[in-house]
């Protein structure tokens, strides 16, 4: 055997190893997340007195996962314009300039640096919010994270209960303090479908 037919019987065999060894972006499945079933809430201390209690209606997002190697990626938008406290004169003070200001900010997003696991499951995630234009640092808890397959519709989905705490005034969010709290307790069910 020549010394040019040893060597492309090297890069051949090479080539043929590379080729079996489990690309991980192959490994991952991503997910779509299903927007009747993701709306996130929140909850404000309000004069003091109460809790208040909003929701956002409109969502979208997806998220990879590689559950045999514990990584995977999170990309969540919601449409503030999409917002409501209960009732039509609070979601519009709510929704006005030095709160949501949805008509200058229609957005606001996460998205995650890393995801945390314990074992198979998705405890959390280190990750990025953007909320009046202003991205931070934020990390978030999952809870009753599963895959499994949908009991109804027999699609292989991932679901979990996604909570987090922020203060709004790390955004710029500083109306009404201390009035209305600056601590704002946020949580998002999220059930999401593989493609």
């Amino acid at each position: 055997m020549s010394r040019t037919e040893t060597i492309m019987k090297r890069l051949a065999l090479a080539l043929l190893a590379a080729l079996t060894v489990a690309d991980p972006a192959v490994a991952a499945d991503t997910y779509t997340f299903d927007p009747e079933y993701t709306i996130p809430v929140f909850e404000v201390g309000h004069l003091g007195f109460t809790t208040q209690r909003g929701r956002f209606d409109k969502t979208a997002g997806k998220v990879v996962l590689d559950l045999a190697a514990h990584t995977g990626a999170v990309e969540f938008t919601v449409y503030t314009n999409s917002l409501d406290m209960g009732s039509r004169a609070w979601t519009v003070h709510v929704s006005s300039e030095g709160l949501f200001d949805v008509a200058h900010f229609p957005t606001l997003s996460y998205a995650s640096d890393r995801l945390l696991f314990e074992g198979d499951k998705v405890v959390g995630a280190e990750g990025r919010l953007t909320l009046l234009g202003v991205t931070r640092p934020v990390s978030v808890k999952v809870s009753g994270f599963a895959c499994a397959t949908h009991p109804v519709n027999s699609k292989a989905m991932c679901a979990g209960d996604i909570s987090a705490t922020i203060k709004r005034s790390d955004f710029g969010m500083t109306k009404y303090i201390p009035t209305v709290s600056d601590e704002i307790r946020i949580s998002v069910p999220v059930e999401a479908y593989r493609n």
